[in-house]
């Protein structure tokens, strides 16, 4: 440094603000806060590109800095649970309108038991407010008073004059009055959400009309001023959940019917009385529908779907979920609709997957573009149905969900990671069937060298195996695409090597669990995702540490990770791991009998983000270590550790 000529030093510019908020959108949440601690400049960069962050946690006394720290934000929104009518709770809604009433966009206070008279301290402050969760506050409306005085309500009306969003799902006590009280203060919704409020749906046995066109109830809400409701803000409301009521065709008819009423999306699921005829009648009157929701209503038939495919032209999300009467009729008819983006036919009993097939292979112009596919517990998918999808829907989907399918084997998850190399989201749990082959891409007869001392567990590998071709698409004559593949394309493709699971680069949540066949063959090689968040890996019984120290190596941005029922697993495993997995918020090692104390130290020093451990029935914990790991780790709030160490326990801990 004595021979350095200073004025040649040129100073590094810095970097316009813009450019470091561009950079740091980049980075996953957990990585823009530790980069907001290298320098002032950094800091600033990082709240701005966090503004849309909704941050959640319990009531508690230290939640008051967290609520003033986020002063300095332009805005945000809060998810505050387990709130009481207490000190604590009153002074933490004190300070909410205090420091963010002018920021705050969205307020949820899901099951908790605030008084009106909080509340109405609150509400008046926070002016920017577009999104209001009540979910559950049954306290708040059980005495009817709630806004029953003229200047509560011209101050919360004059806050809430701009709210979007309005959930007051589960509450058992909402009556015409505070309904009307509540709505007259937001005239400007664009959703509202009753799921499984008491609504006064009923007929009147005399006269034949609907409960409330006579006479107001009193104790609930009533259909005529749900309807009085629709009317007056029918030229803003798109959204509408109805979901988990005794909501009838007929009061279906009637919400479908409010003239100039058009909805965008409509959420009915477990709406049991509802029929294929209500379902005529929805389509007929509401065709601008984009999102439809009728998943669990058990006496719609193919019927529905028939007139959803004909009457939604402009349909985008679709789930038919636990619709156990519907079959393949009209699915054909339904993936012709070119808008449609997501379907759920999870829990459809009596779905193959056929008629899908059929109607995307009608015209490539004119077929859905599925994004989303959920076919779990359809247990007559089989390898030609999941073969031809994956060769229709390659450059579209991103995820994917055969749970449960009992009847897909390693043929299915070649064709996956031949053709579906954009999965963000790929579930395979209880496919029992897939084995280390189909992870790896190999057919079963490929030469493998057996572990001398382990045994020969499944198929084992040399060192060079990655450049043995497998990790690579294969040529087949049947690649253009779309085109129906017969069971000769798929006896050639069993014949021959395809891409492993390793080609699904993108993947941010992975299933694998009650997959038993899987061994440490497959996953020390191809569960190597840096993008991963989610990976379950539970009830396999022949994984052991070397698979957990691998996952934790090469998977760096997990937050979850499920290994409960691994027996293989020990603390050799996590103290491999445990260094590598400084993100991880939630793991689950329940019945893993080989997890000691010393894994629960091993956590406490490394995995400082932890917010929820299962170790039930690890039987070599103690209670002293999950009292000691709570002191040490400051956003620790379930640890779930029923008969551990003798004691059958299960606890919730809050910080």
């Amino acid at each position: 440094m004595e021979d350095c000529n200073w004025e040649d030093i040129i100073e590094t510019p810095e970097l316009p603000l813009e450019i470091i908020v561009y950079i740091l959108s980049f980075l996953h949440a957990s990585d823009r806060k530790e980069a907001s601690l290298v320098c002032r400049s950094w800091y600033y960069a990082s709240q701005d590109s966090q503004r849309k962050i909704t941050f959640c946690f319990p009531a508690s006394a230290s939640s008051l800095e967290l609520i003033r720290g986020l002063g300095r934000k332009s805005r945000c929104g809060l998810v505050i649970s387990q709130l009481d009518g207490f000190s604590m709770s009153r002074s933490l809604l004190l300070e909410v309108g205090l420091c963010l009433g002018s920021k705050l966009e969205s307020l949820a206070l899901p099951g908790s038991s605030v008084t009106e008279a909080s509340l109405l301290a609150l509400l008046p402050r926070l002016t920017s407010l577009r999104s209001l969760n009540l979910r559950g506050l049954n306290s708040l409306f059980m005495s009817g008073a709630f806004l029953s005085r003229e200047e509560h309500r011209q101050q919360v009306r004059s806050a809430l004059s701009g709210l979007e969003e309005l959930d007051l799902s589960d509450i058992r006590y909402l009556s015409d009055l505070t309904f009307n009280r509540l709505t007259g203060c937001t005239p400007r919704l664009r959703l509202l959400s009753l799921a499984g409020c008491h609504i006064a749906f009923e007929f009147d046995p005399y006269g034949g009309c609907p409960v409330g066109a006579v006479r107001d109830s009193s104790a609930l809400l009533s259909l005529r001023n749900l309807r009085r409701f629709l009317t007056e803000q029918k030229s803003t409301l798109v959204s509408l959940d109805l979901s988990r009521t005794s909501i009838t065709p007929e009061s279906l008819r009637t919400v479908a019917q409010v003239q100039d009423l058009v909805l965008e999306e409509l959420c009915l699921h477990g709406c049991k009385e509802l029929t294929d005829y209500s379902m005529e009648v929805l389509v007929k009157h509401q065709p601008s529908l984009q999102r439809l929701g009728i998943s669990a209503c058990t006496e719609l038939t193919s019927r529905s779907v028939e007139a959803i495919a004909q009457g939604l032209k402009s349909l985008t999300h679709l789930s038919l979920s636990r619709d156990w009467r519907i079959t393949e009729k009209g699915l054909a008819d339904l993936l012709s609709v070119s808008s449609l983006r997501s379907l759920d036919l999870s829990e459809c009993l009596h779905v193959s997957g056929t008629e899908i097939v059929n109607g995307l292979t009608e015209s490539s112009a004119a077929r859905a573009q599925l994004e989303t596919l959920n076919l779990k517990s359809c247990t007559y998918i089989r390898d030609l149905a999941v073969f031809s999808l994956t060769q229709l829907l390659g450059d579209t989907l991103r995820e994917l969900d055969l749970t449960s399918c009992v009847n897909v084997t390693d043929l299915s998850v070649r064709a996956i990671a031949t053709y579906l190399q954009r999965l963000v989201v790929l579930r395979l749990g209880w496919c029992k069937e897939v084995t280390d082959w189909g992870l790896l891409g190999m057919v079963e007869t490929a030469r493998c060298e057996p572990d001398q001392e382990t045994g020969d567990k499944g198929p084992r590998f040399t060192r060079t195996f990655g450049n043995m071709g497998f990790f690579k698409p294969p040529r087949l004559p049947f690649e253009e695409r779309p085109k129906l593949v017969t069971q000769n394309d798929l006896h050639q493709f069993r014949q021959q090597a395809g891409a492993s699971l390793l080609a699904l680069s993108r993947l941010q949540e992975l299933d694998l669990s009650a997959c038993p066949k899987l061994t440490d063959s497959s996953i020390t090689q191809v569960v190597h995702y840096p993008d991963l968040r989610r990976l379950s890996l539970s009830m396999l019984p022949e994984i052991t540490d070397a698979s957990l120290a691998s996952v934790a190596w090469h998977c760096r941005s997990l937050t979850s990770l499920a290994l409960s029922h691994c027996p293989g697993i020990s603390d050799r495993g996590v103290a491999q791991a445990a260094p590598y997995l400084r993100r991880l918020q939630h793991l689950y090692l329940s019945c893993c009998n080989n997890i000691t104390d010393r894994s629960l130290l091993l956590l406490a020093q490394h995995c400082n983000r932890l917010k929820t451990l299962d170790i039930s029935r690890c039987k070599n914990i103690s209670v002293t270590a999950v009292d000691l790991l709570q002191s040490q780790l400051p956003f620790l709030e379930n640890v779930h550790y029923k008969c551990i160490g003798g004691f059958d326990l299960t606890l919730t801990l809050n910080d």
